[in-house]
């Protein structure tokens, strides 16, 4: 099975339609698939709902979409760097799906082990749980119990994400914190494509360094990243 594509554009080719739900891994922009998000952008697909830690800054990774109107949906952890974002949410053109940043981790990965849902106490009590199912377990032999909400698993129709080096079948090694919610975002699509900054032969990666395993990952490009920094601050002495 063929799993090296020459361009993200060539990678995306025949998946990408209208009102899609995509998954994406990143945080901030620490990791985030930028060449993957660019071909989106210039292919023009709309009305597409994201499940992703943020939406990157104005002119950078999602906020490049929300710029040109693509995005409908956003169910995110934080949305704190991008004026446009905001700007669109309180004027009633952008839905929002907050979700705790460990839920929103675990709703993907749940997405990707074929789970339909989980219980978690994060969020109890606050807007989070709002028209969520609610339920009482026990917590120890004297019949005190807690409260918990269920959250549902992910399942898009796509993940984009990226990696550091991959080999040939698509098994992935992250490096240090972009590592974050890739490995989840690209569990839970029925199509994984990944960005990449290096591709080996296969059998050259240690098997105990494998961060995700090839049975995810659907299609590779290799590319030149941009390493950019989202807050950069020194000391004046």
């Amino acid at each position: 099975m063929k799993k090296i594509y020459g361009s993200a554009a060539e990678a995306l080719d025949g998946l990408l339609h209208d009102g899609m739900f995509i998954a994406a891994g990143g945080f901030g922009l620490c990791g985030i698939p930028e060449l993957l998000l660019q071909a989106i952008k210039e292919a023009g697909t709309k009305d597409l709902t994201f499940a992703s830690n943020n939406a990157g800054v104005d002119d950078f990774g999602i906020g490049i979409l929300l710029q040109t109107r693509q995005v409908k949906k956003m169910i995110s952890s934080y949305v704190g760097e991008n004026a446009e974002f905001m700007r669109q949410y309180l004027s009633g053109e952008l839905e929002l799906e907050f979700n705790p940043q460990g839920t929103l981790a675990e709703r993907m990965r749940s997405g990707g082990c074929g789970i339909p849902g989980f219980y978690t106490k994060t969020g109890v009590g606050t807007v989070i749980a709002e028209g969520k199912e609610h339920k009482e377990f026990p917590t120890g032999p004297d019949g005190a119990s807690e409260t918990y909400i269920m959250e549902e698993g992910i399942f898009a129709d796509l993940a984009i994400v990226k990696a550091w080096k991959a080999d040939e079948t698509g098994n992935l090694v992250f490096r240090k914190t972009a590592r974050n919610f890739n490995p989840p975002a690209a569990m839970c699509g029925k199509v994984c494509v990944v960005e990449v900054e290096e591709i080996v032969p296969t059998g050259s990666l240690d098997p105990d360094s494998i961060h995700l395993p090839g049975i995810y990952v659907h299609r590779i490009i290799q590319g030149d990243h941009e390493k950019r920094i989202e807050q950069r601050t020194v000391r004046t002495a």
